[in-house]
């Protein structure tokens, strides 16, 4: 039951996970004067985000593991919706991606990281995994279907843990890696932020169709069951 439930959970912990713009910030972060105490505030931030929306959500929606109680049908429904919306947003995302040449847009906040400080940075990333539209939809998802398990309090903070872990690579693993070797590091995350930066409409509309396809289908399967 528990590796089922944590199965469930992998496509909305990828989808948090591969978010361009908390990444680019982060590599940012790390190549600025305070990369040693910005980077893990930032990170710590992140993890935080995903913990208090994961244990939230849980808590609301505790009793969905009944199929006929009302807060299984109104996850059914949650799911419904926000594959709606991600496929909503796969579409706009796609009306507005650069043409030819065109730079892709990033926040205008990400010209100012590098006068942020390690409480700015805490609070930034924070607010990118636990108040991010997207991001907030998938955890809550995520937290959602671990409610729907019917697993116990020990297993059920083992799937959060999971989902946590997993959702937190692409932020935690580059400042661990600065941290280790900051020499090596620093090519590598600019590699990776540049082609984030090129390619963000094209992950962001891959990203978006796969997920409302699957959040859709889940919770239209559970309605019509």
């Amino acid at each position: 039951m528990l590796i089922q439930a944590i199965g469930d959970l992998l496509p909305s912990a990828v989808g948090v996970a591969i978010s361009p713009v908390p990444i680019i910030a982060v590599i940012l972060m790390l190549g600025t004067p305070q990369a040693k105490s910005n980077g893990p505030a930032f990170a710590a931030g992140w993890v935080a985000g995903l913990v208090i929306v994961s244990v939230v959500v849980l808590t609301l929606a505790s009793g969905a593991s009944d199929p006929d109680s009302g807060t299984a049908t109104g996850v059914n429904w949650f799911q419904v919706v926000f594959g709606l919306v991600f496929l909503g947003l796969a579409a706009r995302q796609w009306k507005s991606r650069p043409r030819g040449d065109g730079e892709p847009e990033m926040p205008k906040w990400m010209a100012a990281i590098d006068t942020f400080s390690p409480v700015k940075s805490l609070g930034l990333g924070a607010l990118l995994s636990g108040v991010n539209p997207k991001n907030l939809a998938l955890t809550a998802a995520a937290a959602a279907s671990i409610a729907q398990a019917d697993l116990s309090g020990g297993n059920a903070a083992i799937a959060v843990g999971a989902f946590v872990v997993l959702a937190s690579l692409t932020v935690v693993g580059p400042v661990a890696f600065y941290l280790v070797a900051p020499a090596k590091a620093s090519g590598v995350l600019m590699t990776v932020k540049d082609f984030l930066g090129v390619h963000n409409a094209a992950i962001m509309i891959t990203l978006f169709v796969v997920l409302g396809v699957k959040l859709l289908g889940q919770g239209l399967g559970a309605v019509a069951s």
